[in-house]
């Protein structure tokens, strides 16, 4: 609740010295979204800790690939073939980012998410939050990427989905008129629920975490601050028999998202409005962004090997924030073999956010067993790591 001092510079440390059920210990480490984007302080965390494995070396810098969307096969056609296909490409790259920029242009005026149990106001910007994390394996995740040929991320959306339909089929439960207790229903969620989620996107041409000196770099391509934007993705939420709908309408989104433009030059706007006409009105038009949507998504990727700060052991990662206009905001961070889902609520609004980290990891073992129903398993590897998941 108390604001940083502007008289310093923008960050301080707490240490919670209190046991919980995952550390020994808290180390809350505040500081202002103005010094840099979740990828920059990430860099900055890796550039001052050492492997728990070896506390003389400096943990790994995981490697990210991009994923191509042109499939081999279509590489290797002849040159007719290949034209067609890049004029389709730049043809639907074309249409998907005017389509989305009339979209935000919507949002921004009229568009807004339906009134859930979910979606806060203008006051949620300045109530107090209330922080809930969850850790599960990020090997279950991967699992499910590898089976369902897509990305981490289609993955997380895809929970995320699955979840918040949980929540909200629980959380719009009617009552019992003899017992006066709820009782579940199969379908609690109004008909055409709009729920959308400001997704963050990093926009440097290197993806995923640097190492701290190349982003200091004077001409570094990956340099250090906020080189980050906001894109709106529609959530699919509703009750679904087969979990992994969940998944394949996640995946079906964000291609279409990552076939846009609409990232970039959203940020080249919002820089011109900045430099133009001032913060104050650059923030009022980010904010009705914020207030016509639901949620807030944003996914790290962090160490890839366990890691100590000063030879005190770092047991997890839970990145969040506070101040934005929504009351709901859903951070991922991977750390070693583990997936942190970290949650920020407005209480008064959510009361009860640790049932939304029940349900996501009631979601991701949801999906774990009902690819192991379906029998899509790659080999017998993966069976016996399906079964040990499912213990």
């Amino acid at each position: 609740m108390l604001p940083l001092d502007r008289s310093r510079p923008l960050w301080d440390i707490h240490i919670l010295n209190v046991k919980t059920s995952d550390a020994e210990a808290i180390g809350v480490i505040r500081s202002h979204h103005s010094l840099g984007d979740g990828m920059s302080r990430m860099s900055l965390i890796l550039a001052c800790t050492h492997k728990s494995s070896d506390p003389e070396a400096l943990p790994t810098i995981p490697i990210l690939k991009r994923r191509e969307n042109v499939s081999h096969g279509l590489r290797n056609t002849g040159w007719f073939l290949s034209s067609m296909f890049a004029i389709y490409a730049t043809v639907r790259l074309i249409w998907n980012t005017i389509v989305d920029l009339l979209l935000l242009l919507a949002t921004v005026l009229f568009l807004k998410d339906t009134e859930t149990s979910l979606k806060g106001g203008a006051e949620a910007e300045s109530n107090a939050k209330r922080f809930s994390h969850r850790i599960v394996s990020l090997n279950d995740v991967r699992l499910i990427k590898d089976i369902m040929d897509m990305t981490i991320n289609d993955v997380l959306l895809g929970v995320t989905q699955a979840a918040l339909s949980r929540y909200l089929n629980g959380a719009h439960d009617k009552t019992n008129e003899n017992g006066g207790t709820s009782r579940p229903l199969l379908n609690n969620i109004p008909c055409n629920i709009r729920v959308r989620a400001g997704v963050l996107v990093n926009l440097r041409s290197e993806i995923g975490v640097q190492p701290l000196a190349d982003m200091m770099a004077k001409d570094s391509k990956c340099r250090w601050g906020n080189l980050i934007n906001i894109v709106v993705l529609p959530l699919s939420i509703g009750p679904e028999t087969d979990p992994l709908v969940y998944l394949s309408k996640a995946k079906s989104t964000m291609d279409q998202k990552k076939n846009s433009l609409h990232a970039p030059i959203l940020y080249l706007i919002m820089s011109f409005i900045v430099s133009v006409f001032g913060a104050k009105i650059g923030a009022a038009l980010f904010n009705r962004l914020l207030l016509s949507t639901t949620a807030f998504i944003s996914n790290v990727n962090g160490p890839t090997e366990e890691i100590s700060f000063h030879g005190h052991p770092i047991a997890y990662i839970a990145p969040s924030v506070y101040g934005h206009a929504q009351s709901l905001l859903i951070h991922f961070q991977s750390y070693a073999d583990k997936m942190v889902i970290s949650i920020a609520v407005d209480p008064t609004i959510i009361p009860d956010s640790h049932k939304l980290c029940d349900a996501m990891e009631e979601s991701l073992k949801s999906m774990k067993i009902a690819l192991l129903g379906k029998g899509l398993l790659i080999n017998e590897e993966v069976s016996v790591r399906v079964n040990n998941m499912c213990k």
